[in-house]
């Protein structure tokens, strides 16, 4: 519990006229009406790599039920290691597999990975530019359960790790996608990972989108303000962009799944469409994460578009329902709207 949700532990909650009081729920899915699901994106798309490349092995902390890899262990239980509660150990013998020839898949929370093991991670895996692919769940604001599980700054420590590739990804396409990606790429990954029933947004906006490594895509035109954004903030930026349609502002998506490298050309040059104002949306802190990166990119540039930032405080965040939380800081697609709609 954090200094300020101590002091407001008895205050009755307000909310606003016309919405729905928060549930008690610490765990939500993510709000994504209108949107069909996908089962487990990762854990099939993995099952269905592994049956043409027997490299490929599955290793997890005591989380594989939640991090959908229990689809490739029912499937291939004999490439499948279970680390326990142990993530230094998960990432040490990730390293090892990897020295030996094979291509591991290691999951955890992504807390996990980046607090607790970030030196293993960093000397076993990144200084030895080792395959190791390492997918995790609940990044950001993903679920209630307060600072011990929101992995609010995982990207911003991962982003200072040389030749560490990092996604961001924003559905099932992208999650699907990125598998065969993942493999594909010679070294270390950092993935963050959404599980479970996955929205299927990118193909109803843009039905040819696939992704690609280190490529940002434009799922949505406009000409009144261009939103650079990952993970699922993308999805928000969409129907965010539907609601300020409504009161004729134009608004364009840029889908930014890589974080590491970042597509820079595509950024400069949707950025330096002038009249445009420039927008990022990440569900991460503000410091450290796409913001940031989107930032140093046009500066150095020379491109200088008018520019703000949506993202997450630099705080400890709360404990609650998803729902409220989002909308308390700003990821909700109402809020976003209101941001937007506020800067012009």
């Amino acid at each position: 519990m954090t200094h300020a949700s101590k002091a407001r532990k008895y205050e009755p909650r307000k909310v606003p006229e016309g919405k729905p009081v928060a549930t008690s729920a610490m765990i939500a899915s993510l709000a994504a009406e209108g949107y069909d699901t996908v089962p487990a994106p990762f854990g099939h798309a993995l099952v269905e790599a592994a049956q043409d490349d027997p490299r490929l092995v599955g290793l997890s902390a005591d989380l594989s039920k939640y991090t959908d890899l229990h689809i490739f262990a029912n499937a291939m239980p004999e490439r499948f290691y279970q680390m326990g509660m142990a993530e230094q150990l998960l990432f040490s013998a990730a390293a090892g597999l990897a020295r030996e020839g094979f291509i591991p898949f290691a999951t955890t929370y992504a807390v996990f990975a980046a607090r607790r093991a970030y030196d293993f991670i960093a000397m076993a895996i990144a200084e030895e530019n080792l395959p190791v692919k390492i997918a995790c769940a609940l990044p950001g604001l993903t679920t209630g359960y307060g600072p011990s599980h929101q992995a609010t700054e995982d990207l911003a420590i991962f982003r200072g790790l040389p030749d560490m590739v990092l996604i961001d990804p924003c559905d099932a396409c992208d999650v699907a996608g990125m598998v065969p990606a993942m493999i594909a790429h010679p070294g270390p990954v950092y993935a963050r990972l959404l599980r479970g029933k996955v929205p299927s947004v990118l193909t109803r906006h843009k039905p040819d989108y696939r992704f690609e490594l280190g490529r940002a895509q434009m799922i949505r035109e406009g000409h009144d303000v261009l939103v650079i954004s990952s993970g699922i903030m993308t999805m928000r930026a969409l129907d965010a962009a539907d609601i300020l349609a409504k009161d004729g502002i134009d608004v364009a998506v840029l889908h930014t799944p890589t974080i590491k490298p970042l597509d820079t050309e595509t950024i400069l040059a949707e950025a330096g469409r002038g009249g445009r104002l420039g927008v990022t949306a990440e569900n991460h802190r503000v410091n450290g994460g796409l913001g940031e990166a989107v930032a140093a990119t046009l500066l150095q540039a020379g491109v200088t578009p008018g520019f703000r930032m949506i993202g997450l405080p630099d705080a400890f965040l709360e404990a609650g329902a998803l729902p409220t939380l989002h909308d308390m800081y700003g990821l909700s697609v109402e809020r976003v709207a209101e941001r937007i709609r506020g800067w012009l």
